[in-house]
């Protein structure tokens, strides 16, 4: 009975997020707790994404479902492949995957934070992901049975995801500059004594 409580209290807190934020109006938060998703795959996809505008980074996850793009894997690598395809992304190894659950996920929180984003009447084509977290959550308890009638541990390993996206100020163009074409500059007048020599060194050819 009190884990109920304590569980109903949890959820009628607001939301804290790790990442302070300057100004509020320009920003559009998601989160998510206790996910049933891998949090160590979880956390490379998330970080694969922190920098990127929204629209970006939802066309990188789902050319990751497709197999057209990957996930590089910096921190978690152990036992991980090298592919190809991390030669677009420095300093992994040349190790990552295609975690499609992690990605799956991940794009169901950039929808909310889209969603959200329309609300406040923000550009999303300007909207970028200034920070990501994920942290593990608590984990949950299985059995397997094992011969000889012995019983394991089997556990998941859910995590928390929070995302900011902030709007930034598109680049403007630089102006065109017309620049004014050149006076012709007015030959320099050679001087008699050289043309006499040139004169001279010409009747030598043509003897």
């Amino acid at each position: 009975y009190m884990g109920l409580i304590l569980r109903q209290r949890k959820t009628n807190m607001p939301a804290r997020y790790s990442a302070s934020v300057q100004d509020g109006e320009k920003t559009a938060k998601c989160r998510g707790e206790r996910l049933r998703v891998h949090f160590k795959t979880t956390r490379e996809t998330a970080h694969a994404i922190k920098g990127m505008k929204l629209k970006r980074a939802q066309q990188f996850l789902n050319n990751v479902i497709a197999h057209k793009e990957i996930v590089p894997f910096r921190r978690f690598h152990h036992h991980v492949g090298r592919h190809a395809q991390t030669t677009a992304h420095p300093n992994c190894n040349d190790q990552g995957r295609w975690p499609e659950k992690s990605c799956k996920f991940i794009l169901e929180l950039l929808k909310n934070a889209e969603s959200n984003a329309q609300n406040k009447k923000l550009n999303l084509d300007a909207l970028e992901i200034t920070h990501v977290q994920v942290n593990q959550a608590i984990r949950m308890r299985r059995r397997t049975y094992r011969a000889h009638g012995r019983i394991n541990p089997y556990l998941t390993s859910p995590c928390h995801i929070e995302i900011i996206t902030t709007e930034k100020d598109l680049p403007v163009p630089r102006p065109r500059v017309v620049r004014k074409a050149k006076q012709g500059i007015k030959p320099v007048e050679k001087k008699p004594e050289l043309k006499k020599i040139e004169a001279e060194k010409k009747e030598e050819k043509k003897e």
